[in-house]
C-alpha cells in the first residue's frame, strides 16, 4: 500500500483532484471527470509489475521510452493518445514520479487550474 499512499498524496495535492476506482484501479481525476493518472498496483494485462499510466505532454512518451525502455513503456488502450507507462518495481525516484504526475495534470486540466501550479499565481490570481 506504500505505492498507493505515495501516489495518492502526490495526486491529491493538486487542485480539484478526486480519486475513485476505474476498471478496478485507483485513478485520479481533475474535477471528477478527466483522468490523468491510474495506478496498477499488481500489474495490468501483460504488465505484471506495479506501474502508473499517466497523461504526458506531446512527444514525452516517445522520448522517455527511447531513453529508458526498462522503466517507461507505451501502455495499452491509452498509449496511442500519448500516455506514458512508468514501472514502479525496483527503486522509485519519487521526485520524478511527482514531476510526471504534475505534468499529467497540466496536460488535462483546464488552463485556469493548471495556472495555479505556477509560482506567479497566488490565491488564484495572476501576480505577473
Amino acid at each position: 500500500m506504500e505505492l498507493l499512499d505515495r501516489v495518492r498524496a502526490i495526486c491529491l495535492a493538486l487542485p480539484e483532484v478526486t480519486e475513485r476506482l476505474s476498471h478496478g484501479s485507483p485513478t485520479w481525476f481533475v474535477r471528477g471527470k478527466t483522468t490523468f493518472v491510474t495506478l496498477h498496483v499488481t500489474g495490468h494485462h501483460e504488465s505484471r509489475f506495479p506501474h502508473l499510466w499517466c497523461a504526458a505532454p506531446a512527444g514525452a512518451q516517445q522520448e522517455l521510452v527511447a531513453e529508458d525502455p526498462e522503466r517507461f513503456f507505451r501502455p495499452p488502450y491509452v498509449g496511442g493518445r500519448g500516455w506514458l507507462g512508468v514501472r514502479l518495481d525496483g527503486r522509485v525516484d519519487w521526485s520524478e514520479i511527482t514531476e510526471l504526475c504534475t505534468d499529467a495534470y497540466r496536460v488535462v486540466a483546464p488552463r485556469r487550474l493548471a495556472a495555479l501550479l505556477d509560482d506567479d499565481v497566488v490565491d488564484g490570481r495572476d501576480r505577473r
